[in-house]
């Protein structure tokens, strides 16, 4: 079989899987997809293997933990933008500057959705966009809630990149600056990603208290203004308040 029938194959099997609340045999399976039970089975072990599929003693198939905490990430990030979109948009009819919603995925946050500024002269971050942690001020709380061996191994292997003059560079001082943030409750991100643009961010919570996203506006760095912060802070209780915080 060629790599694409085989990954077809396996979506075939995973759909045929779904279709059933209860565990269910190669038999069934195998009619279902219409694949021999021979062609079902090795397609099975080998997504067993990856954790997509379980087998339990009586023999029988379910989808399997990994697959549903990939589909449960999905659905946090869609639950999040539905909650936070009101908030956003109140947030940058106040400051009238531009409101990014980010979500951290391994040393980098995403960008999953934004409300823009009808300025002329805005800054503005493409859903699905990433940074380096620590050029975010949402990164650099996100490093602080993961603690300092977090961030000394962030620091080895990102090599702390500088992508301005203004970038931090040194782990001691990254160290300081995160955990700093992270008491006053918010960060700044001071031209370290891009010259000329300035943020504010904050943390977003979820109903067991786990960071589950960022909260942030971006700016020309001489617009940004130092009352935002709490208009800001308060956007994100809000959110957090919003998922069961």
């Amino acid at each position: 079989m060629s790599a694409i029938q085989v990954i077809d194959r396996c979506a075939i099997l995973l759909e045929a899987i779904s279709q059933y609340e209860d565990p269910t045999s190669l038999k069934i399976l195998s009619a279902d997809s219409g694949l021999a039970p021979s062609t079902a089975y090795r397609i099975l072990s080998a997504l067993i293997e990856a954790g997509f599929v379980e087998k339990n003693t009586a023999g029988h198939y379910a989808l399997g933990h990994k697959l549903v905490r990939l589909a449960s990430k999905r659905r946090r990030s869609v639950d999040i933008r539905e909650q936070a979109s009101g908030t956003m948009a109140a947030l940058r009819d106040a400051i009238g500057e531009t409101v990014n919603l980010t979500v951290r995925e391994g040393d980098e946050v995403i960008y999953i959705e934004r409300v823009t500024s009808n300025r002329m002269m805005r800054v503005e971050q493409i859903i699905g966009s990433r940074a380096p942690l620590h050029v975010t001020a949402v990164g650099k709380l996100m490093l602080a809630s993961l603690g300092e061996p977090f961030i000394h191994a962030y620091a080895v292997r990102s090599g702390l990149k500088s992508y301005t003059p203004h970038t931090i560079m040194t782990e001691q001082k990254l160290i300081d600056v995160a955990n700093q943030s992270l008491e006053q409750g918010f960060a700044y991100d001071n031209e370290e990603a891009e010259e000329g643009v300035g943020c504010i961010g904050v943390l977003i919570y979820d109903d067991k208290n786990n960071v589950v996203a960022g909260l942030s506006i971006s700016a020309p760095i001489e617009r940004r203004k130092e009352e935002w912060v709490k208009l800001v802070k308060n956007a994100g209780k809000k959110i957090s308040e919003q998922l069961g915080a």
